[in-house]
């Protein structure tokens, strides 16, 4: 019989040595169209650069979305597992290495079952989850929900064990607006400062502003981050800078909220550039929406997580303030979201943050999510009724 657990776990490992950024996934893309011609499962790329989309069952009259995000961090490996990035300063850790490697292994498996399988299934690749321009809203916007009838994902969470689900429905995350601020202001020597115009002191205002935004301007019941997480400006001691550049992240659970956040930081960074004699310029560089799971799916998943993994291994769960383009595929059409337990107290990696240099996952996951994927298509392949 046929291993689908091992199989995941071995291009988990391949795929892990070779991180990719954004769009720009020539060895991951080419990883997943040689696992696929070698099951003979016919698939496409005209859905935008990086992606990949296989259909299995065409012709059927119910479709069920599978998805699976296939890009990495910029961040350099520090994890102590022993296949390790081999792309300097890039690194799987987002766990989409896992969620790849499981989605080509669900793949194979309903390949295989597929004569007995009365839908239509549709196993999305995404790229660029991580990156400026979302890819899931380019696929969106190029058609790929037009067909399907609902869309399922996981996503790997350090915070839950190995072998446990987490569930939520609504809203599960936050609203991720990405922000660019530029400074504008006037060179001159710094024994003449009163002849320049500092971009550094305009950027510098702007941060302790901003940060006053979320303390006395946000409601206090409603949840609200700020982040500022690249200041780019100057480069020698003896010249006042005219030009500064942050990088921002606003986090929400409302798009009123939002749409305050991006109306005030504006406000905020025009006030200080023009107090200062320079101006500025904000850019709105990226905006995820939440992701909303749909009720009916949410009830469907967990009617299927108990039977596969016993109820005691299916949890409830909270909204956080992560943003997952994920998104843009569930607000088309219904959709479902659950987190995937990945952490085991025998690996201190395993409970490093998303995001973190030391990131890791115990491989036991895919006893979980492969058997929970393929059973809920088996659940609901006469359709669902939302």
């Amino acid at each position: 019989m046929f291993d689908y657990v091992k199989y995941a776990q071995e291009l988990r490992h391949e795929l892990h040595q070779c991180p990719e950024i954004g769009f720009d996934l020539p060895k991951t893309n080419a990883i997943v169209k040689r696992e696929l011609d070698a099951m003979g499962v016919r698939y496409t790329e005209e859905f935008g650069k990086g992606s990949i989309v296989a259909t299995i069952n065409e012709g059927k009259p119910f479709t069920i979305g599978l998805r699976g995000d296939m890009d990495a961090l910029p961040v350099q490996e520090a994890s102590s597992n022993p296949y390790p990035s081999q792309h300097p300063g890039c690194m799987h850790a987002c766990g989409h290495d896992v969620h790849t490697a499981q989605m080509i292994a669900v793949c194979r498996q309903l390949n295989d079952m597929k004569d007995s399988i009365r839908c239509r299934m549709k196993i999305l690749f995404t790229p660029a989850e991580e990156y400026i321009t979302p890819g899931c809203k380019m696929m969106v916007e190029n058609g790929v929900m037009d067909d399907i009838d609902c869309v399922v994902t996981a996503h790997v969470d350090p915070n839950q064990d190995v072998g446990n689900i987490a569930l939520l429905a609504g809203g599960i995350n936050a609203n991720s607006m990405g922000i660019v601020i530029e400074f504008f202001g006037k060179t001159a020597h710094a024994n003449s400062q009163h002849k320049g115009v500092d971009a550094i002191r305009m950027a510098v205002e702007a941060y302790m502003a901003m940060e006053l935004i979320v303390a006395r301007e946000a409601p206090s019941v409603e949840p609200c981050l700020l982040n500022v997480g690249a200041f780019n400006a100057g480069h020698t001691n003896n010249i006042v800078c005219d030009y500064a550049k942050l990088f921002v992240s606003s986090r929400t659970h409302s798009d009123e909220l939002t749409a305050f956040m991006e109306r005030r930081i504006r406000e905020v960074c025009e006030g200080v550039a023009q107090m200062a004699g320079g101006s500025c310029k904000v850019t709105v560089t990226k905006l995820l929406p939440y992701v909303d799971n749909h009720p009916v799916m949410v009830e469907k998943m967990r009617q299927t997580a108990q039977k596969v993994l016993g109820a005691e291994h299916v949890l409830d769960t909270k909204r956080t303030m992560g943003g997952e383009d994920f998104a843009f595929l569930s607000r088309k059409k219904p959709g479902v979201l659950y987190r995937l337990g990945t952490r085991n107290a025998n690996n201190p990696d395993t409970a490093s943050a998303l995001h973190n240099d030391h990131f890791d996952v115990d491989e036991s996951c895919f006893a979980v999510s492969i058997p929970l994927f393929v059973n809920f298509v088996l659940d609901n392949q006469d359709g669902i009724v939302f």
